[in-house]
Formats: C-alpha cells, structure tokens, sequence
C-alpha cells in the first residue's frame, strides 16, 4: 500500500527525457513562470489541463475544484486568481468543463453524498437558473450535458464579476474570460462563445450568447 516507487520511476524517466530533449528546460524554469493563461477547471482525474492544450510546464496557471464552480467565499480560487491576475499578469482565464461531469451529475440528480452536497448546491442553483430549458430535454444524457454548459457560462460570469477582475478592468488591464467544454470520450475542446474582456460585455453576456451542443 505504500509504495509509490512506479510513479517516481516514471517521473524519474520523464525528467531525463525532458533533459534529452533541451538540457536547459529545468533550469530556465526554475527562474521564473510567465504564464499568460490561467486555467479554473474540474477535479476530475481525466482532465489533465497543461496536457490538453499541448502547452509545456509553466505556460498555464492552474486552479480545480469539482465542478470547476467559482464562489465568491471561496478564498481558495479567489486566492489563485488573484496572484494570477495581480501578480502573474495573465491575459486570459479559461473556465473549462467537461461533459458527463459526475459533480454536475449529482447535483442534477440530487444525490445525498456527504460533504460535497454543500458545494453542488452552487451547481444546482444554475440547475433552478435554467429548469425551463432544462426541462424541455427529455434524455438524461443531454440534459446532464446542457447543465455542464450553462455552469461553464454561470461561473464565467462568477468570475467577472470577482473585485479581482473588475478592478483588473478599471485600471486597463487587458484580461479575457472564456468558457470552454471538453469532451472526454473524443479528446476535443469546445469554446462555449462566452468571452467577456470588460464591464461592458460582461452585463451583456448572455444576449445573443449560443451555447454548443455536446
């Protein structure tokens, strides 16, 4: 139960074959990251962020949570995207979900599951959101499949809304936020056609926004 030896192993291999490739990688790493990108996205394991838009170790700032849900008491992300913003000057915040979310699923489903039923209460405050567009789907799957779109837009607009990113916007910075919807069974992200760059856009998101199918 307590050994781990294979997974440093392959970091090990993993490491070298990073050297093999440019001997000066790490070091250069270790002097700084600038990463333009901030990445808020789901917990689940087969949604590996940095992987899946074929960016390398120190491109892409990173927050998960289940659900990838953006709270305005939750000090954690607000923490992250603070430095990210602040600090890091990213000029793009991706939200990204996935379809067939199990988070979004239990939420959907009401489903009594300990202490995280807590936190999918946000989840199912964008399900009572939209409960007349949601109603009109009759299959399960599509229905699960549209609630992991409109929380991706629901929490688009929680994070332009954050004092982080509307102070962000009153000083000039340039900073855009997007929501994005990966689908585990082909390997594709999708751009939701949510973007909001300023105060402006952002009152105005949900007009004329077009939600893709999954």
């Amino acid at each position: 139960m307590k050994d781990l030896q294979e997974l440093l192993d392959k970091n090990k291999a993993w490491a070298e074959g990073i050297k093999a490739h440019d001997p000066e990688f790490f070091n250069n790493l270790a002097q700084q990251q600038t990463p333009r990108y901030l990445w808020i996205g789901c917990s689940d394991s087969r949604v590996p962020p940095t992987e899946l838009v074929g960016l390398q170790a120190g491109d892409l700032f990173v927050h998960r949570n289940v659900a990838n849900v953006v709270v305005h008491t939750d000090f954690n992300c607000l923490s992250v995207l603070q430095y990210a913003v602040e600090v890091l000057a990213v000029s793009h915040v991706i939200v990204c979900g996935h379809y067939g979310c199990g988070g979004v699923k239990a939420a959907l489903d009401n489903l009594n599951l300990g202490l995280i039923d807590n936190w999918l209460r946000h989840v199912q405050d964008v399900m009572r959101s939209h409960e007349g567009l949601l109603s009109k789907i009759s299959h399960d799957a599509a229905r699960l499949d549209k609630l992991c779109e409109l929380n991706v837009i629901e929490q688009v607009l929680n994070v332009g809304r954050t004092t982080i990113v509307q102070n962000a916007w009153s000083r000039g910075q340039e900073l855009a936020v997007h929501g994005w919807i990966y689908g585990i069974g082909d390997g594709l992200l999708r751009d939701l056609n949510i973007c909001v760059a300023n105060q402006g856009e952002l009152a105005t998101a949900y007009e004329g926004t077009v939600v893709v199918g999954g």
